[in-house]
């Protein structure tokens, strides 16, 4: 897909590091990211809702990231809307997997969930 009006949307997850523990490579160095442009994918708006009380007030922010069924997106990476200093949203849940069609091998695209708090 292309969009003549459209921005570079970016998948980012955390690099490995070593467990001081178990000595095993987990994931979870966010200082600098793997960055990997997604091509031929969206963001789109879905709701947002304010929450508050006496000394906070918080925005919470629900976006749906639409991809190719195929890219290999996990729970915990983030999504950038667009280059340096765009909105970064959070892949919380467990993204829907990749159906493929048994006749043909189509894989539609797909619809993620993501989230985003300010404040």
């Amino acid at each position: 897909m292309d969009f003549p009006f459209g921005h570079k949307v970016y998948r980012l997850r955390a690099r490995p590091k070593t467990d001081p523990y178990s000595g095993e490579q987990v994931p979870g160095d966010w200082s600098a990211p793997e960055e990997l442009p997604i091509e031929g994918a969206f963001v789109a708006q879905t709701s947002t809702s304010m929450l508050g009380d006496a000394t906070r007030e918080q925005a919470l922010e629900s976006k749906s990231l639409y991809c190719d069924g195929a890219l290999d997106i996990r729970k915990g990476d983030r999504i950038r809307d667009g280059e340096d200093g765009a909105p970064i949203y959070s892949i919380d849940g467990i993204p829907p997997a990749a159906d493929t069609n048994p006749w043909t091998g189509w894989t539609p695209p797909r619809e993620i969930p993501l989230t985003r708090g300010v404040g």
